[in-house]
């Protein structure tokens, strides 16, 4: 069991890596976002009495979403290990590697960077609202800067390290359960005039599953910038003092480490669906930030993402040798 959870992890990694996320492939997280969607639009038209009933309906959602999500790669799994265990190792792997995220994020978020290389603002602002949620034209060019480094931090948690973890407990399903909740919170977990209270129960269903993960990945995210050369003794003294500030108890977590790591100032007032959203900043600006920062993010998610592998499959080694 442990060995062929560590082949599964080992699996999902290294494609993880080598492919990405290719736009060509029928990627499952597509197919539950397809289905919030069209659940969002039924439900909500079916519960919008009132604020009561709208949160039923937000709870129906979730339920039906999780059930669907966590049981069709059951059934998967389940009919590969029936075939052999080959087959079971090899379906399961191909199934966690869609929940990974690692070279994908720093694709996208390299696009923006690239863009600035080739002087092209206007570029970098396209690149960047592809990868984040905030209105992006009114962004300055740092802005766009931050805004990108914001994205590899958080979702170095959220993209890798958390999906991961729960992998190595769960296998694919307890994999797919997580990132259904995850990809509903991006939905509908706003706090607006329309999924304040239709989009609580995938807020709050968002922020316990990644409590734990989040402050997991701030710590291999220091450990990380040690290895780098980077300011780690910085990280984690922004860690400790910014790590809160943010309206999400995990957003911060992890960008407060990477602000630190860089000397630079991220988060801060921001722009959603055409209103200004007060935001504490997190870091110290030491200095001003640059588009080369956005390649030292993805250095530290790439290490960060690397002390997480290494680890979980060191564990998961040494639980198979006492358990012989």
């Amino acid at each position: 069991m442990l060995v062929n959870r560590m082949l599964v992890i080992g699996t999902a990694f290294f494609l993880d890596l080598l492919l990405g996320d290719p736009y060509w492939f029928p990627h499952p997280i597509r197919f539950i976002g397809s289905l919030i969607g069209k659940l969002d639009s039924y439900l909500y038209h079916q519960f919008r009495k009132n604020n009561e009933s709208l949160l039923r309906g937000g709870v129906i959602l979730a339920v039906l979403v999780v059930l669907v999500s966590t049981g069709i790669p059951l059934l998967i799994v389940w009919l590969g290990y029936r075939l052999s265990t080959v087959a079971g190792v090899l379906a399961e792997g191909f199934l966690c590697y869609t929940l990974l995220a690692t070279k994908s994020l720093k694709d996208e978020s390299m696009k923006v960077y690239e863009a600035f290389r080739k002087r092209d603002v206007e570029g970098a602002r396209y690149a960047v609202s592809r990868i984040v949620g905030r209105d992006t034209e009114p962004l300055s060019e740092s802005g766009i800067m931050k805004a990108a480094i914001e994205t590899v931090a958080e979702n170095t948690s959220d993209g890798s390290i958390a999906p991961m973890l729960y992998l190595a407990i769960g296998g694919a399903p307890l994999g797919f359960f997580y990132k259904a909740v995850n990809t509903m919170d991006s939905m509908i977990g706003y706090k607006n005039d329309k999924y304040l209270y239709f989009g609580r129960c995938a807020a709050k269903l968002d922020d316990i599953v990644n409590y734990i993960p989040a402050r997991i990945s701030a710590y291999f995210m220091i450990a990380a910038s040690f290895f780098l050369k980077m300011n780690w003794r910085k990280a984690l003294f922004i860690y400790r003092r910014d790590c809160k500030n943010h309206a999400s108890p995990n957003s911060a977590q992890t960008e407060s480490v990477c602000a630190g790591a860089l000397g630079i100032e991220l988060a801060g007032n921001a722009w959603y669906f055409g209103k200004l959203v007060e935001k504490p900043t997190i870091g110290d600006s030491i200095k001003p930030v640059e588009a080369e920062d956005i390649k030292r993010a993805n250095r530290l998610l790439y290490g960060t993402a690397w002390i997480s592998f290494l680890l979980i499959e060191l564990l998961a080694g040494i639980l198979w040798l006492l358990a012989r």
